[in-house]
């Protein structure tokens, strides 16, 4: 959901989003009753949401998007749900993007959001099939049956929250029961130095796996101090104290190695229609913005318990490619 009327409103609100609505004029509501009176004025020829032209104005309406926000809409196709079609429809604002899924009745006259559940598979299974974590930083026991996928950017200051209450807490409370995977999702278009700060955190990763927390958390604890025209000094600076191969990891930061990674990192957020930080899959579970210990706590003991006999999330949970082999 975009909950931000525009880029500058970002700082109040509890979590960083990717993508933001525009306020609409004054007079748009002004004019509001009459266009809907002229909707209603007898002989006039029903609208139908196969129509494209008429999908985008209701749907720009819905979100309050405005020009500076491009909407595309695909070409219907039948849904899972048979008497439904189904549209995406793409919206895009410079590097944000958020795409949505409309079913649409055979007379085009109805519209509805929401998800499908299949009774015979995991009600998350949509989104445990596009988490791939294969080669992303972690922490915790391999094989554990609750698994956490943190989608993170480095530069947003609820991230930064969320990032030290999962390593304070996580290690101790479920030392062999959870499993903990970075994501890399910068939002480089509110956050000018988020994107760099994650080609170094990869760079980092790939010369010493262990080394990538210690930046992980270093880089949050002093995220203030951090500008773009600073970072890749502070980075260098903090890699000598940290026993790493200095010239190697600023060769890697300046040549940007690892961006197509996060590139792949970003792609993945939008599969999965990602458009805010931070977002935390637990076992596919989403949950969106900020959570409390508490609350996370209780997702977490209910899934333990889940897992000993369902079987079907966890490190099992399709959030690694493998091969189809009995070979364990």
């Amino acid at each position: 959901m975009i909950r931000a009327r525009d880029l500058l409103s970002l700082a109040v609100l509890s979590f960083c989003v990717a993508i933001p609505a525009a306020a609409e004029p004054a007079s748009a509501h002004k004019a509001a009753p009459k266009k809907a009176a002229a909707h209603r004025a007898p002989g006039e020829s029903k609208k139908s949401a196969f129509d494209k032209a008429t999908l985008e104005a209701y749907v720009r309406h819905m979100g309050v998007w405005g020009p500076q926000i491009s909407v595309q809409i695909s070409d219907p196709v039948p849904s899972p749900i048979p008497g439904l079609m189904q549209v995406e429809v793409h919206a895009t604002a410079g590097l944000a993007s958020q795409k949505q899924t409309f079913y649409i009745s055979k007379d085009g006259s109805k519209i509805m959001t929401g998800n499908i559940y299949n009774i015979n598979k995991n009600p998350f299974q949509n989104d445990l099939d596009k988490l791939k974590t294969t080669s992303e930083p972690s922490f915790g026991t391999p094989g554990a049956p609750v698994v956490l996928v943190v989608f993170s950017d480095f530069e947003c200051p609820y991230c930064k929250e969320e990032a030290k209450m999962l390593r304070q807490n996580l290690p101790s409370a479920y030392p062999k029961q959870v499993r903990t995977y970075f994501i890399d999702f910068p939002l480089e278009q509110i956050h000018p130095w988020a994107k760099a700060a994650a080609i170094a955190g990869r760079c980092i990763f790939h010369q010493r796996d262990s080394s990538f927390w210690a930046y992980h958390d270093w880089l949050y604890d002093h995220q203030a101090e951090i500008t773009a025209d600073n970072i890749r000094a502070k980075v260098l600076e903090w890699a000598k104290g940290a026993n790493l191969d200095v010239l190697a990891l600023q060769h890697c930061m300046d040549a940007k190695t690892t961006e197509p990674e996060v590139n792949r990192n970003i792609e993945m957020a939008r599969s999965l229609q990602v458009n805010q930080t931070p977002t935390l899959f637990v076992n596919g579970r989403r949950l969106l913005g900020g959570i409390s210990w508490s609350d996370l706590r209780q997702i977490i003991d209910y899934e333990i318990q889940y897992q000993k006999t369902a079987h079907n999330a966890g490190e099992d949970c399709g959030c690694e490619l493998k091969l189809p082999t009995p070979i364990k």
